[in-house]
C-alpha cells in the first residue's frame, strides 16, 4: 500500500486523514532502523588485502579488521581450494582525536585534547609454494566469535617476478590524504591497468598514529582506500564536482615504502592532540639527559620504553608493513630491479623567524630557559653520515652480488638531494646550535645553522651511489615533479606532485631563507648545483617558456618505470577538466648495468 505524502508537511491541514497513516509511517521508520542496524552489525573488512614481502616462491597477504577474528585466512589457487592461516596482531598506537575526520560513533568519548584508542587488528598470511611467473586468484576471509564472517572480492597474487619479466612499476610519494591523490591513483589504474609493484618514497599519511588516515577518513581520502579503488574523494573544480575512487592497485601488486617525516610520531601523550605529538619529536641525546636525572630518583625503570615515548617513533608504520629485514632501511630484488630503500628524513619545521616559532632556524623566545621545550631545529631521525650503521650497511649492500648483478639499480629515500622545492633547504645535516647571550649571561637568541659542506646526502651518500653505478634515485618531500641528471648519468626523480604542491622555486620565485645568517641558503634553483631537465614530450608552458617542473594544485602527476624497455614515463592529469585525457609529458631511458652508465 503506497500512501502519497503532501508537499507541505509543515501544515497540519495537509496531513493524511487515514488513521493508519502514522502507524504505517512508524513501521517504515522502525523497519529502516532495523535494516541499518543489521547492516552496521555485519562484520566488515577495514581494508582489502594487500601484498607484502614477495620471494621467489611466496608472498605475504595483509588485511585489517576492527575485530580480532577467530579464523582469518587466505583462500587461493586456481580453484580457490587452498588456504593459509593468518597470524593476527593488534596495532598498539592507533588512535583518534577531535581533529580526526571520523564518524560521530567513533568520536564519542573524545574530551578536550584527549585521544581515544582505535582497536584495529592486522592479519597476515604467507602464501607459499608459488610458481615464478604464475599469477593465481585469492581472497581473504575473517570470522567473528559470533560466527559471522566476511570475505573480500577475488584478487590476484604471484611471487617475485623472474629476471627478464617486463614490469610496470608505479613511482610515487607524499599521498598524505591530499585532495588530488584519489584522482591520481584512479588515473594510474585507468592508464596503466594493474601495475606490478608500487615504490613509494615516504609520507604515506599525515599523522601516523591517526587510524582514520590509514583506513577510513570520512572525506574518502584515506591511504588504503585510495590505493585499493575504494576511495570516494570529491573534487570541486570550476563548479564541477567529481568523485574519484582511487585505483585497485595494491591488492595485486606489492607495496615497497620508504619512511618519510610523516611516518614519525613525536613525544607520546594521552592528553595532547595527535597533531601536537607529531610536531614534537625530541632528539634522543637530549632525552638521555632528562632520563638520567629522573632515573636517579627512581622515577622510571624501563629505559627503552621511556626514551621512545619521550623522543620519537615509527611504531605504527612498522606494525602496518612487513618489509625485508629488521631495520628501518632495506634492500630487495624485484624482477630486474634491485631496490635499496634508505631512512633519510628529518623533522620538518617552519622557516618562520617569528619570536613564537619553534622553527628550523630558531627556538621560541618563551622556551629559551627550558631545554625540554626546545625543538632542536630540523634534527635527523636516523644517521646516514659516513661511519654510521646505516652508511656502513649501505656500503655493504652496494657491494653485494644481488646489487652488482641487477640490471637496474634504484635507491629510494624521502629527503631530496636535488630539487627546486622548498624542503631541500637547509642542508641535510645536524643543526648547529648557537646561543647568543648578553653581558649578564641572559639568553637573547637560540638559533640553528646548517653547514652546506656537511650535507650528508651530497657529501657522503651520493659518491657511494655514483661509484656503484646507480641509475635512478627516487625521492619526494617537496610535492612537485622535477628531475635531474648528474655528470655521470645518474638520474634523480622527484615525482611527488600527487595530491597538492608546495611550489617550485625557479627563476624569479624565491624561497624564504633567513637573512644575516652565516651559512649559504639558496633562495632559488637546486642548492646542490644541478640544472633541472626539461620534460622531453609535452612540458608545461609559462609566458611561452618550457617549464622544467610541475607544481600545481590542479594538475596531478604520476610516473611509471617499464623494466621491459628501461623507460621512466611521467604523466599528468588536469583535474579541472575531468573528461580530459591523461598526458604523457616526459620520458627518459635508463641504461642497463650491462652497458654501464
Amino acid at each position: 500500500m503506497l500512501i502519497p505524502l503532501p508537499d507541505d508537511l509543515e501544515n497540519p491541514a495537509n496531513y493524511p486523514r487515514n488513521p493508519w497513516f502514522f502507524s504505517i509511517l512508524l513501521l517504515i521508520v522502525l523497519l529502516f532502523g532495523l535494516i541499518m542496524k543489521s547492516y552496521l552489525d555485519q562484520p566488515q573488512l577495514l581494508t582489502d588485502p594487500f601484498l607484502q614481502l614477495p620471494t621467489a616462491n611466496s608472498v605475504r597477504v595483509v588485511w585489517f579488521t576492527e575485530f580480532p577474528g577467530i579464523s582469518n585466512k587466505v583462500i587461493y589457487g586456481e580453484e580457490l581450494n587452498q588456504s593459509a592461516i593468518a597470524t593476527t596482531t593488534k596495532l598498539s598506537r592507533t588512535r583518534e582525536d577531535k581533529d580526526s575526520y571520523i564518524s560521530d560513533i567513533h568520536k564519542r568519548g573524545i574530551v578536550d585534547n584527549n585521544s581515544i584508542v582505535r582497536d584495529i587488528w592486522r592479519h597476515e598470511a604467507k602464501v607459499a609454494n608459488l610458481i615464478p611467473g604464475v599469477t593465481i586468484p585469492y581472497l581473504v576471509t575473517s570470522e567473528r566469535v559470533d560466527n559471522q564472517s566476511v570475505s573480500s572480492k577475488i584478487f590476484t597474487l604471484s611471487p617475485t617476478p623472474i629476471v627478464g619479466t617486463p614490469l610496470q612499476i608505479l613511482l610515487t610519494s607524499d599521498h598524505q590524504l591530499m585532495p588530488m591523490t584519489a584522482a591520481n591513483l584512479q588515473k594510474v589504474a585507468e592508464t596503466i591497468g594493474k601495475v606490478d609493484a608500487v615504490f613509494m618514497a615516504g609520507d604515506l599519511v599525515n599523522i601516523a598514529d591517526r587510524a582514520s588516515e590509514w583506513f577510513d577518513d570520512v572525506r574518502g581520502r584515506a591511504f588504503f582506500p585510495c590505493l585499493q579503488g575504494r576511495g570516494f574523494s570529491q573534487l570541486d573544480k570550476n563548479g564541477t564536482q567529481t568523485i574519484y575512487t582511487g585505483g585497485e592497485l595494491i591488492q595485486h601488486a606489492p607495496l615497497f615504502p620508504a619512511i618519510g617525516n610523516h611516518e614519525i610520531m613525536g613525544r607520546f601523550s594521552t592528553v595532547s592532540k595527535l597533531n601536537d605529538q607529531f610536531n614534537d619529536p625530541f632528539p634522543r641525546a637530549a632525552a638521555e639527559k632528562i632520563y638520567q636525572s629522573q632515573a636517579e630518583k627512581s622515577a622510571v625503570k624501563d629505559k627503552d620504553t621511556w626514551l621512545k615515548n619521550h623522543t620519537f617513533n615509527n611504531d605504527t608504520y612498522r606494525e602496518i608493513f612487513t618489509l625485508p629485514g629488521d631495520k628501518n632501511y632495506y634492500a630487495v630484488t624485484f624482477g630486474d630491479v634491485r631496490l635499496v630503500t634508505l631512512y633519510i628524513t628529518n623533522i620538518w619545521r617552519t622557516p618562520n623567524l617569528d619570536p613564537a616559532a619553534k622553527g628550523r632556524y630558531r627556538e621560541r623566545n618563551e622556551d629559551f630557559n627550558n631545554f625540554e621545550k626546545w625543538g632542536y631545529g630540523q634534527h635527523i631521525f636516523e644517521p646516514i653520515v659516513k661511519g654510521s650503521p646505516q652508511y656502513n650497511w649501505l656500503q655493504k649492500e652496494l657491494n653485494s652480488p644481488e646489487f652488482q648483478q641487477a640490471k637496474y639499480k634504484f635507491v629510494m629515500f624521502h629527503h631530496p638531494p636535488h630539487s627546486l622545492g622548498d624542503n631541500i633547504v637547509p642542508a641535510y645535516t645536524d643543526p648547529v646550535q648557537i646561543i647568543d647571550r648578553d653581558a649578564e649571561g641572559t639568553i637573547k637568541m637560540i638559533r640553528y645553522e646548517y653547514p652546506k659542506k656537511q650535507d650528508y646526502i651530497i657529501r657522503d651518500v651520493i659518491p657511494l651511489l655514483e661509484k656503484a653505478k646507480v641509475q635512478l634515485v627516487l625521492y619526494g618531500h617537496s610535492h612537485l615533479w622535477n628531475r635531474f641528471v648528474s655528470a655521470s648519468g645518474m638520474h634523480f626523480l622527484e615525482t611527488s606532485n600527487v595530491g597538492n604542491s608546495y611550489g617550485a622555486f625557479f627563476g624569479e620565485k624565491r624561497r624564504f631563507v633567513p637573512p644575516a645568517y652565516d651559512e649559504d641558503y639558496s633562495a632559488t634553483g637546486d642548492p646542490n648545483g644541478l640544472n633541472p631537465a626539461i620534460p622531453t614530450i609535452a612540458p608545461l608552458l609559462a609566458d611561452g617558456k618550457q617549464l622544467p617542473y610541475i607544481d600545481s594544485n590542479d594538475i596531478t602527476v604520476f610516473s611509471i618505470f617499464d623494466t621491459g624497455d628501461g623507460v621512466v614515463s611521467s604523466y599528468y592529469f588536469d583535474t579541472r577538466k575531468p573528461e580530459s585525457e591523461v598526458v604523457k609529458f616526459d620520458e627518459f631511458k635508463l641504461k642497463s648495468s650491462s652497458t654501464s652508465l
